[in-house]
Parts: structure tokens; C-alpha cells; sequence
């Protein structure tokens, strides 16, 4: 029997499970964000191996085929070079034993999770946006992903960008008025110029988290969360279909995931209106595994 790690590494927290060859759970642990990019290369490397230790340490386990890692932040390869090999150090100086190690994008294992091996799309929206999909010959296509300067569109932090823009025009009598403007007072103590520019500039104020207010906002009927929700969906259909269009099947599955998709509120309501309008051919499915078994998928793949 064959023993497997599968392990999703996130912003914000990571999983991480050991499975055996159909897929049962063994062990599990979790521990806090890996993404190399926010935590660096080092400290991401020592949670992944306390992890893997931790898992190890719940069972009589004594040899593990594989481990896969889908990490945030490791969609380059120059970093997921850098995490691997710091990895297969400490494997090799604490004398664990493990095959093989492979480090992926988180996206990635999503995909493999969602659908098993299947051609298939999946679209993540939380802080940022990404899609890739996968067609019958195995071959994937991605989109989005740049970031939240330059991309990430549909995702948290646009989401919240616009509706501070549109706070601050109210302020300043250039923009119509918002409850966006009432729920930044109320529940953030942000009542003027001086208490916005200190909050997004000095205080840390988490833009990408006021997306769940402006959803919120636009369920109670305010028009400029609704419009600001109507626009970002619409970038989110654009990730959808040019997907689509490259994976070149007739017809194909699609998964919603991340914050702002994977439970049903009026975002995630209004994206799925609108992909069922506009592809007849697309099916909204929900995933088979979550991302740290689509890891463990993946991880029996390179067995040896």
C-alpha cells in the first residue's frame, strides 16, 4: 500500500494530510500561512517539514511514496525550486523517508481536487483571481493571477479598492452617496478624509476583507456595491471564458472556489446567473476533494 502527503499552503492558514492509496485519511494537521512570498523562503520551508513531521508522529508510518505541495506563491518556479530543495535537506537530515517531493501552485491541487484527474475549469476568487483549466488530453491553461496591482480583477482586494474609491468620492461630494460609507463609520470607525487615508496608509486597513461588507451592502439593495459587483463579475465571466475558449471543449465542468465563491452569497448568486446565461455548454460543479486531497491525487501520480 502506498502512503501519500498532500498539503494545500495558504496566506492565511495550511493543511495537510496523510492518504493511503484510495485516498483515506490517516492523519491530518494544520499550521499558519506558508505562502513564501509573505512568510519567505526559510520559514515556509521549516512549517512544510513540521507539518510533514507532525503527520508522521500520529502514525506507525515508516516510509511515504510521495509529498505534493500546493503552495501560494510557488506558481515560480524559481521559488518552488528554492522551497523543494530546502525540503529534501531536511528530509535527508533528519532521515525521514520520502520518496519524492513536489511543490506546486495552490491552484493547481484545486484543479486536481475539484475533478480528480478530470478535464475541468476552476475559478478562485478570495483576496485575488485566478483560473485554470484542464482539457482531455491533460494539456492546462491558466489566466489571471497577476497580482493585485496590476490584475487579480473579481477578487477581494478589487473589490474593496472600488468600494473605498467610491467612499472617499462621497466624502469628498464628488460621488453619490453609499451605505458603504455608513458601514466603514460604523463598524470601522472611519468617519472622515483623515481617518480613510490614515487607515489604508498607516493602519493596515485589509481591503480585500471589506469585499465581504460590499457583498453585504449590494444584498441590502445599495447601488453602488451592486454596481461595483455587476462589473467584477463580469471580469470574473471574462477569466471563465477565455478558459473556455483555449481548453477547446464542447462541454466542460466548472468549479467555484475561494472566500468569495465557494459559499452562496449575493456575488457568488449573481457569477453563477451569469455563467448559466452565457455558456450553455459550462456545468457549475461543485469540488470532489478539497485542495489538500487534490494534492494527495497528485502526490500518487509520482510514484515509483
Amino acid at each position: 500500500m502506498g502512503l501519500y502527503i498532500g498539503i494545500d499552503g495558504g496566506g492565511t492558514k495550511t493543511k495537510c494530510v496523510l492518504a493511503d492509496d484510495q485516498l483515506k485519511i490517516l492523519a491530518e494537521a494544520e499550521a499558519g500561512p506558508t505562502n513564501p512570498l509573505a512568510v519567505g523562503v526559510d520559514k515556509s520551508s521549516e512549517i512544510l517539514f513540521g507539518l510533514i513531521q507532525n503527520v508522521l508522529r500520529k502514525t506507525s508510518v515508516s516510509l511515504i511514496e510521495s509529498v505534493v505541495i500546493g503552495l501560494a506563491g510557488a506558481g515560480r518556479k524559481k521559488i518552488a525550486g528554492e522551497i523543494e530543495n530546502r525540503l529534501k535537506l531536511l528530509v535527508k537530515r533528519k532521515k525521514v523517508s520520502i520518496k519524492n517531493i513536489k511543490i506546486l501552485s495552490d491552484v493547481e491541487i484545486a484543479l486536481e481536487g475539484a475533478f480528480v484527474g478530470a478535464a475541468g475549469i476552476i475559478l478562485i476568487a478570495g483576496t485575488g483571481s485566478i483560473v485554470l483549466g484542464k482539457n482531455k488530453n491533460g494539456k492546462l491553461f491558466r489566466a489571471g493571477g497577476f497580482g493585485k496591482v496590476i490584475g487579480d480583477e473579481g477578487g477581494g482586494y478589487s473589490i474593496g479598492k472600488k468600494a473605498l474609491q467610491s467612499i472617499s468620492k462621497e466624502i469628498d461630494g464628488r460621488g453619490s452617496k453609499t451605505f458603504l460609507t455608513t458601514i466603514l463609520s460604523k463598524k470601522f470607525g472611519i468617519k472622515n478624509r483623515d481617518d480613510l487615508i490614515t487607515a489604508v496608509y498607516s493602519s493596515g486597513f485589509d481591503i480585500a476583507r471589506f469585499a465581504e461588507h460590499v457583498i453585504e451592502a449590494a444584498r441590502l439593495g445599495d447601488k453602488t456595491a451592486r454596481n461595483i459587483l455587476a462589473d467584477e463579475s463580469g471580469e470574473l465571466v471574462c477569466h471563465v471564458e477565455t478558459l473556455y475558449k483555449q481548453l477547446g471543449e464542447k462541454k466542460i465542468n466548472l468549479c467555484l472556489s475561494g472566500g468569495l465563491l465557494s459559499s452562496k452569497n449575493y456575488y457568488s448568486d449573481l457569477l453563477r446567473r451569469k455563467i448559466k446565461k452565457g455558456f450553455r455548454d459550462i456545468e457549475i460543479k461543485k469540488n470532489i476533494y478539497p485542495p489538500e486531497i487534490g494534492a494527495a491525487v497528485v502526490a500518487k501520480k509520482f510514484r515509483q
